[in-house]
């Protein structure tokens, strides 16, 4: 009899996730060969002694055995309610208690919410460039992530044209990420409210993933929650602690259900049984969100002038911008920038192929841009949380990589 083989599910056809993808694994296979490399691939905070707040983590330590059952399935109601408060806070409009879920991260929300939601061939607008796990978790469930461009020359701002004209019948919702991961763009209330009334104009729903609402260097406008601005709206508002208190490994994310749900009572049932089905969410995690968002300063002090994240930012903003064929837009928020390279200078046919032949040549790990969805092959995403000594060593290894760079 002949045996069978196990393939993958045509489902993951279209399904990547390259910000942990074949370069990074080539980084890999080079460290256990003894390679030290200057990783500015991921955004994770600790590795580069970010860390948590200490009553953050004294906090979880006191309360681990009142946390070792079960929560309810959408989360502690103490936390619940914390986030309650916070959304009340941002002028998140129509949040009680019973619309908030908390998630192993928002990565486990995100694909949660557009399983409860879509049927094949069901569309959601997408940024280009976007974080990639929204375009696979729309593939996966059985959607079609189509991507709405925004303007490199208007500060990595979403093209209001673009957006409108990529609306079908098959439209389900528009995607907001901002502050912006990859590009580090901070949205100002005016073209929010674009977005908002072509939502509006076409019933759609909303998904504004926020994580970074609170890492906003000091100088910019203040964060403004995309369903302050859509009360008559559905809006799945999404947050959570991973990078705010520096504690990406807890897993602790939360979506709130904010506007207008009249309509939604399908949906929102969908969503309640996905919960139930995964049990809960880390409870150890849930049990630090009401007191780390009760102790949340108005500001981090490491995006104000002078602070470690806005003196890497202008390091590396500067060092990119002095390089001959590199120019980067000048982020307002988080801790990624979006460089771009001059294609016809370096021969570039494959960013993917750059980003491999800077690990290899210069010992750098990056993410290329096609990863994000960018449509062309000409940007790299780079994570500033290295301290400045070695971003100044990355910085020296970049302008040796692209004085004589070809891509053959």
């Amino acid at each position: 009899m002949e045996r069978k083989i196990y393939g993958q599910s045509k489902r993951m056809d279209g399904v990547a996730y390259d910000i942990r993808g074949p370069v990074m694994d080539e980084a890999m296979r080079m460290e256990r060969q003894g390679e030290k490399i200057i990783k500015l691939n991921i955004g994770n905070p600790a590795p580069f002694s970010f860390f948590a707040p200490e009553q953050v983590l004294s906090d979880m330590a006191r309360q681990l055995h009142s946390s070792e059952g079960y929560s309810a399935s959408n989360g502690l109601p103490e936390a619940r309610e914390a986030i309650v408060g916070y959304c009340r806070k941002k002028g998140i409009p129509n949040v009680g208690i019973d619309d908030v879920f908390t998630g192993n991260g928002v990565s486990e929300l995100i694909t949660m919410t557009l399983q409860a939601l879509l049927n094949d061939g069901d569309e959601v607008l997408v940024p280009a460039p976007d974080y990639p796990l929204w375009s696979a978790a729309i593939t996966l469930v059985g959607g079609k992530a189509v991507h709405y461009l925004c303007d490199e020359q208007q500060n990595w701002f979403p093209d209001i044209a673009d957006l409108r004209a990529k609306v079908t019948d098959r439209t389900r919702g528009i995607v907001v990420i901002n502050p912006n991961n990859p590009t580090g763009a901070l949205y100002p209330r005016e073209l929010l409210e674009q977005i908002v009334q072509v939502a509006r104009e076409n019933d759609l729903l909303l998904f504004a993933d926020e994580i970074y609402d609170r890492l906003v260097m000091e100088g910019e406008p203040e964060h403004v929650a995309l369903a302050s601005l859509a009360p008559d709206l559905m809006t799945l508002s999404f947050n959570g602690l991973s990078k705010s208190h520096r504690v990406a490994g807890f897993r602790c994310g939360w979506v709130a259900l904010a506007g207008d749900k009249s309509r939604a009572s399908g949906y929102i049932q969908g969503i309640n049984t996905l919960a139930k089905m995964r049990l809960c969410s880390n409870v150890p995690a849930q049990s630090i969100i009401a007191a780390a968002l009760a102790q949340l300063p108005e500001r981090d002090p490491a995006y104000c002038p002078g602070g470690r994240i806005w003196r890497q930012r202008e390091l590396i903003w500067r060092a990119l911008n002095d390089i001959p064929g590199v120019s980067a837009v000048k982020p307002q928020a988080s801790f990624y920038i979006f460089p771009r390279v001059d294609m016809a200078r370096f021969h570039i046919r494959s960013d993917e192929q750059m980003a491999l032949d800077l690990l290899k040549r210069q010992k750098i790990l990056v993410t290329a841009g096609t990863g994000f969805h960018w449509p062309a092959h000409d940007h790299f995403r780079i994570v500033y949380l290295p301290e400045e000594g070695d971003l100044l060593a990355a910085a020296e290894r970049f302008r040796a990589f692209f004085a004589d760079y070809r891509q053959d």
